[in-house]
């Protein structure tokens, strides 16, 4: 634990900052030890879609940029103040030569994050707007409690009076 934690820098963002901007180059990938952040894009109306959220003991990045050197199409920001763990792309590289067991471990990371986009894909084309909610709440149940209702219905691609709806059809049941 030791070794592995020297490939690491620490990093607090306070609420509403920074991570990553789009048309930087996605630097680092960020383990989240405290706090929420939003991965996003804007579309030409300045409308946000929601990529992916990063609670405590998740991972964030925009891994294309990061993995080739190419501007980001993305933002991350923190929703609440946060504590991360960064790594560059050199420090993984390094890491993964040193320790193999990291190399398996974030492997198996690829294969869960590869598994959740095609879910979440699969989600979008099939589901219901309240099937995709009570899916969301499954996998994070006290995402509710801590990021706002506009930026959940973003992530689930609904309108915030949708989901306002759905929610409170479910209080009723």
């Amino acid at each position: 634990m030791q070794l592995i934690q020297t490939f690491f820098v620490q990093k607090k963002l306070r609420k509403k900052q920074y991570l990553l901007q789009e048309g930087d180059v996605c630097k680092y990938t960020a383990f989240v030890n405290k706090g929420v952040l939003r991965s996003y894009t804007t579309d030409e109306k300045g409308n946000e879609h929601i990529i992916q959220f990063a609670l405590e003991d998740w991972w964030i990045a925009d891994i294309y940029s990061f993995l080739t050197g190419e501007a980001s199409n993305c933002n991350i920001d923190a929703l609440e103040d946060a504590e991360l763990l960064l790594i560059t792309k050199t420090a993984q590289d390094e890491m993964l030569l040193q320790i193999p067991k990291m190399e398996r471990y974030f492997r198996l990371l690829m294969q869960s994050s590869l598994i959740a986009m095609q879910r979440r894909l699969i989600g979008s084309l099939n589901y219901t707007a309240e099937d995709k909610y009570l899916q969301l709440l499954a996998v994070c149940p006290t995402i509710i409690q801590r990021v706002p209702q506009h930026y959940i219905a973003s992530y689930l691609g609904i309108t915030p009076e949708t989901l306002s709806r759905i929610r409170r059809q479910m209080a009723f049941r």
